[in-house]
C-alpha cells in the first residue's frame, strides 16, 4: 500500500505527528495551567484537520455540552480507553489522532481541577466528566468513586487500555491494575473540590443545594459537618444523605437476594396442607381422567409443593469500625445491615466504634437514622466494641460476626485474643478490611497474618466480596 506524502512527512509519520502534539498539549496543561500559545494553536489546527469540533480543547466547556452540541461524539466516548477488537492490516494511526483528541479531553477536564473556592455547578460538572472517563474506561459512572455501579464492564475484565486508545504503542496494560490507581485518585480529587467548597452556603441555598450530585466524598463531609448544620442547610443535606442512601441500598438490594435465595430440600415430603397444593401440576398429571360426557375431571392424586429451606444464622453482628478512615466502609455496612435486618429469620445487631462504642441496633433496619447517629473520626480501640459484642453471641453455632475495620489499633493482643475466642467458641468470624466501591484500603500487616494463622483471612476489596462471604453462610 502506497503512502501518501504531506508536508514532506508520509501520511502515518504525519498522524504520528498530530498525536504526539494533542498529548503534548495535555501534559503541559495538565502541569500548568497556563496556555502555551504554540501548542494550542497546533493542536487546534489537528482537531479541525481531522473533523473534530474545537470545543474539544476548551477546558471550561465540559464533555455533556461538547455531546450536546455533537450528539455523535458519544458513542465515541463510550468505552474509549478500552481495548478493541484486532483489526487486519496493522494500525489505525488516523483513528489513533482522532481518539487521542478525545482522551485528551476527558483526562484534562478530570485531572486539571484548578484551584481557588468550587461552586456547586463546577463540582456537577467535575463528576460528569468523572463519570465520562469512568464510560471511557469500561465502568459505569460513580463505579470508581465509591458510587452506586457493579463494576467494570465485560470489556473490561482481563481486559486493558487499547494502544490505539491511548496512542500508547507496546504491550496491552491490564485494566484490572490501571482501574485500582485510578478509583482512589478520583476520589481524591472529588474530596479536595468538596472541601474546597462553601458547602455551609450552598446548602443553606436550596437552589445551589439542588444542584449538588450525593458521592462518597460529599456524604463523608457532610457527616462530618451535620452537627454544624440547622434548618434549611440541615434539612437540604439530610436529603442528600437519604437519596445517596436509597441508591446505594438499591444496588445492594439485588445482591443479598440474588445471595439468599434458599434452596428445596426434596428429601423431605411436602407438608400436605392446602396452601401448599400444587393445582396447575394436580390437574396437569389427572388429565387422563377427564370425563368427555361429565365435564368432569377425576383426581386420582394430589400433588404439592416443596417448601423452600434457608439456613440462616439467628443472629448476624456487624462492629464497623468509625473511625476517619473507614467511612466509606461505615456507609456500605450500614446499608448492607439494614437490607440483612429486612430479612426473615436474621436477627441483625449493629455496633459502631472509634475509642468509644455505640450499640446502633434499634436503628440497624433504617441506615439514614443510623448514619446520623454516628460520630466520624477520633482514635480507634476495638475492645470496647468487642465488650458489647460478646454478650450478644447467645448460640455460636448459630451467630455470624462481621468486623470491619483497617485493624490499625490501640490495644491489638487483647482484641486479637478475644476475636480468636470468639472464633474458636464455633461462631463465624468474618474480618473484613475494606467494603469500598473502588476496592482499595489498608489493613494492619500484623493482623492480617494473624487472621491468616487463625484461618478466618481477611476479606478486603468491592463490598461484593462480603455478600458473596455471607451468602455461603446464609444458604
Amino acid at each position: 500500500m502506497s503512502e501518501t506524502s504531506i508536508g514532506g512527512f508520509s501520511a502515518p509519520d504525519a498522524d504520528e505527528n498530530r498525536r504526539q502534539v494533542l498529548y503534548w498539549r495535555l501534559l503541559a496543561r495538565l502541569f500548568d495551567p497556563e496556555e502555551q500559545p504554540s501548542l494550542e494553536s497546533a493542536s487546534l489546527a489537528v482537531v479541525e484537520d481531522i473533523g473534530l469540533p474545537p470545543a474539544l480543547l476548551d477546558p471550561g466547556a465540559s464533555v455533556d455540552s461538547v455531546v450536546q452540541r455533537h450528539p455523535e461524539l458519544a458513542a465515541e466516548f463510550d468505552g474509549l480507553m478500552t481495548p478493541g477488537p484486532e483489526e487486519d492490516g496493522g494500525r489505525d494511526r488516523a483513528a489513533e489522532v482522532r481518539r487521542a483528541a478525545l482522551v485528551s479531553k476527558v483526562l484534562l477536564n478530570v485531572f486539571a481541577s484548578g484551584s481557588g473556592t468550587v461552586t456547586a455547578e463546577q463540582l456537577a460538572r467535575w463528576q460528569s466528566d468523572a463519570g465520562w472517563l469512568e464510560r471511557a474506561l469500561g465502568c459505569r459512572p460513580g463505579d470508581l468513586r465509591g458510587g452506586r455501579g457493579g463494576g467494570v464492564r465485560a470489556t473490561g475484565a482481563g481486559g486493558g487500555v487499547s494502544p490505539t486508545g491511548t496512542g500508547v504503542g507496546g504491550p496491552t496494560p491490564d485494566l484490572s491494575r490501571l482501574i485500582p490507581e485510578i478509583g482512589p485518585e478520583l476520589g481524591s480529587i472529588e474530596a479536595g473540590l468538596v472541601q474546597r467548597m462553601r458547602l455551609r452556603e450552598v446548602l443553606a441555598d436550596p437552589a445551589l443545594a439542588s444542584r449538588l450530585t450525593p458521592s462518597m466524598s460529599l456524604i463523608e463531609q457532610l457527616l462530618r459537618d451535620k452537627d454544624n448544620l440547622s434548618g434549611v442547610a440541615l434539612a437540604n443535606a439530610k436529603a442528600l444523605i437519604r437519596r445517596y442512601v436509597d441508591e446505594v441500598a438499591q444496588v445492594l438490594r439485588s445482591q443479598v437476594e440474588k445471595a439468599t435465595v434458599g434452596e428445596l430440600d426434596r428429601s423431605v415430603p411436602p407438608k400436605r396442607v392446602f396452601r401448599n397444593l400444587d393445582l396447575d401440576r394436580t390437574i396437569w398429571k389427572n388429565l387422563t381422567n377427564w370425563s368427555p360426557e361429565e365435564e368432569r375431571l377425576y383426581v386420582d392424586r394430589l400433588y404439592y409443593r416443596h417448601t423452600s429451606r434457608k439456613t440462616t444464622p439467628q443472629r448476624l453482628i456487624v462492629v464497623v469500625d468509625q473511625s476517619g478512615s473507614m467511612v466509606d466502609s461505615m456507609v456500605n455496612c450500614t446499608i448492607l445491615a439494614s437490607i440483612f435486618a429486612g430479612l426473615p429469620k436474621v436477627d441483625v445487631h449493629l455496633i459502631a466504634y472509634d475509642t468509644q462504642a455505640l450499640d446502633l441496633t434499634p436503628w440497624a433496619h433504617d441506615p439514614f437514622e443510623t448514619l446520623l447517629r454516628t460520630k466520624l473520626g477520633g482514635g480507634t480501640d476495638g475492645t470496647v466494641a468487642m465488650a458489647l459484642a460478646q454478650p450478644k453471641i447467645a448460640e455460636p453455632r448459630n451467630t455470624v460476626v462481621v468486623w470491619i475495620s483497617d485493624f490499625y489499633e490501640w490495644r491489638t493482643d487483647e482484641l486479637f485474643e478475644s476475636m480468636a475466642a470468639v472464633h474458636r467458641s464455633g461462631a463465624k468470624f468474618i474480618p473484613v478490611g475494606s467494603v469500598t466501591s473502588s476496592g482499595r484500603g489498608s489493613v494492619n500487616p500484623w493482623f492480617r497474618e494473624k487472621f491468616k494463622d487463625l484461618g478466618t483471612p481477611v476479606i478486603s476489596g468491592h463490598i461484593k466480596k462480603l455478600v458473596h462471604e455471607l451468602k455461603t453462610f446464609l444458604t
